[in-house]
Parts: structure tokens; C-alpha cells; sequence
């Protein structure tokens, strides 16, 4: 029976022995390069949404994955250079939030797979051949929602029935049909339009100026990335001269304008996660259709209102997801 037990427990040592020895010979799990890329400068927040809801899907940086972030300090002369790269580095995914660095990452790479976040046509500014299969290495979910555009005047028109002439606020060098969609609503609605045009910081000056000889009741802000940024000051001419300004994104309304309808940036940025992290786990982006908004939102500022001396009807007021007092 001693020598029995005896056995017993050098075979368990042995056991336990080359267990241990085999799982330390495991290969640990290679870490994935995410690279993200984007306009702006750090921090951005919607790199750092995208990147905590990769963290709530379960990646940890520093352990699974690392992350190599690329700010181009608002010179888009520097995003062929950034993404060129990241590509160099060879990085296992590229997130490009917005639509000219969407393009730099596809113009750098035909491998590395890449997931944009973008506000305007991706199909027409060549990022993927059509909306339900991409196909190749570039996949992403877009902003665009024009038809929003004509939905925002009607809005307009209800909280102050009077007005005829409005202003657009708009670049049209950028791909988007936001201000033909406002141009079909206005003819609706018996609205004249006046177009102000932006393609850089320097034309929004110049554009209030025009908006106010013209006399404009009310402004329509194209969401953009370009009126993103100027969103501040775009506010604080409205809120000056009495003028309710409206647009997509509720920052819009966060930073002073009277309204806003349509998707959320940030629940935009968490679906952009969500895609990276299927082809982080092995689908393939070709067969990823690019995601377009389906959940839109009405925010209200009735503190804005306040001051430019606008009542909203209770009926306009009641259909707000949020309301700003």
C-alpha cells in the first residue's frame, strides 16, 4: 500500500509538472496595432469614445492591444504623411475619423483594414464602390443623413412660423447633398435661401457679414466638420444679432444654437468601434456594409431662446429627446 501511495503521488508531481512546463511553453497572444488617425489634435473625444467602447467590448490597451495615435493639428496636409505611417508600422486596423482622412488611409494602404467614421458620401468621394459590400479593405459607418436637412426647416418653421428668408451655411467642396435637400424643402415651405459659403476658417467673417445685409431670419448650419469646429462662434452669432440658428449635431445646441436634429456623434463613434472590433476578431471589411444612421435626435436649447426672444410651442417641445434649460 506505501508503495502504491508512492506511485500515486510521483505520477500527480509528474502531472503537475509537465502541465506547468506546457503552459509556459504557450505562445501568448500577439497584440493587435490599432492606429487611429485623425484632423484634429490631443485629445480628441471621439478617438477616446471609439477607444473606450473598444475597452468595453473587452480590449485593454497594453494588454491585448496597442494603440497608435496620429493627430494631424488641423493641417490636412499632414494626413497622407500620418496615414503613410501608420501603414509602415504595420498596424492591424486603422480608425479615420472623418472623410478626407478616410481617404488618406485608403490612398496609403490596400491591406491594412480600415474603419472610417464619416460625414460625407464615402461612395462619392471614392472610399468604398457602393453602400452594401465594399469589397475591399475599407469599410465605416457615415453621418449622412440629408434628408434630415428639409426635416430641420420644417422645424424652423414651426417654432417661428413668419420667417421667409433663411440663410445655409455650407462647404461645397464638401461631398454631401445637405443644401440641395434644404433647397427642395424650402420651395415647400415658400422659403427664399440664401447661400453662405465656407471652405476655411478665414470665410466665416465674411459670410456673417453677408447673412446680416441680407437680412436673413433664421441660419441653417450644414454639420460638418468645418462648421463642427466653428460651432462657438457660429453660436455666438446667432445669440448676437437675435438669429435662431439650427443644424445636426447636438453639440450645435450645446455650444447656443436653438436646435438640432439628428444622429448622435458619439453613438456614431461606438458603432465605428464595434465594426473594428469584428475585423479585429476576423471578419473581413469587404463584406462589412457601411453602417448609415437610423437613430436621429431633437435637442432643444431653451436658454438660447431665452435670450433671442423665441417661445417654442409646447407640441415642438414635447417631441425633444433633450432640452437644454
Amino acid at each position: 500500500m506505501w508503495r502504491s501511495r508512492l506511485a500515486f503521488i510521483a505520477a500527480l508531481t509528474l502531472g503537475i509538472l509537465v502541465c506547468s512546463i506546457s503552459t509556459g511553453a504557450q505562445t501568448p497572444a500577439r497584440v493587435l496595432r490599432i492606429g487611429t488617425l485623425t484632423f484634429g489634435s490631443n485629445p480628441d473625444p471621439y478617438i477616446e469614445t471609439f477607444l473606450q467602447q473598444l475597452h468595453e467590448l473587452g480590449h485593454v490597451e497594453g494588454q491585448d492591444i496597442a494603440i497608435e495615435r496620429r493627430y494631424a493639428q488641423g493641417r490636412p496636409e499632414l494626413l497622407p504623411t500620418l496615414a503613410a505611417e501608420l501603414v509602415r508600422l504595420n498596424v492591424d486596423l486603422i480608425f479615420a475619423l472623418g472623410t478626407d482622412v478616410a481617404v488618406s488611409a485608403k490612398n496609403a494602404t490596400t491591406k491594412i483594414p480600415v474603419v472610417f467614421l464619416a460625414s460625407g458620401d464615402p461612395v462619392g468621394v471614392g472610399l468604398v464602390p457602393n453602400l452594401a459590400r465594399p469589397g475591399a479593405n475599407v469599410t465605416g459607418v457615415t453621418l449622412l443623413a440629408s434628408e434630415l436637412s428639409g426635416k430641420r426647416l420644417e422645424l424652423l418653421k414651426e417654432v417661428r412660423s413668419k420667417i421667409s428668408r433663411v440663410g445655409v451655411l455650407w462647404n461645397p467642396d464638401h461631398l454631401d447633398y445637405d443644401y440641395r435637400a434644404t433647397q427642395a424643402s424650402a420651395r415647400a415651405l415658400g422659403v427664399q435661401l440664401q447661400s453662405f459659403e465656407v471652405r476655411q476658417s478665414e470665410d466665416f467673417d465674411k459670410a456673417f457679414k453677408a447673412a446680416i445685409r441680407g437680412k436673413i431670419e433664421a441660419l441653417v448650419v450644414v454639420p460638418i466638420r468645418l462648421t463642427f469646429l466653428h460651432r462657438q462662434q457660429i453660436a455666438e452669432f446667432g445669440l448676437t444679432n437675435r438669429i435662431p440658428t439650427v443644424s445636426g449635431w447636438a453639440e450645435f445646441a450645446d455650444a447656443g444654437g436653438l436646435l438640432t436634429y439628428g444622429p448622435n456623434l458619439k453613438e456614431r463613434t461606438r458603432r465605428a468601434a464595434i465594426y473594428a472590433d469584428k475585423i479585429l476578431k476576423g471578419a473581413k471589411p469587404g463584406d462589412l456594409p457601411v453602417e448609415q444612421p437610423t437613430i436621429f435626435e431633437l435637442v432643444m436649447n431653451l436658454k438660447t431662446a431665452t435670450t433671442i426672444g423665441l417661445t417654442i410651442p409646447e407640441p415642438v417641445l414635447l417631441r425633444a429627446d433633450r432640452v437644454i434649460r
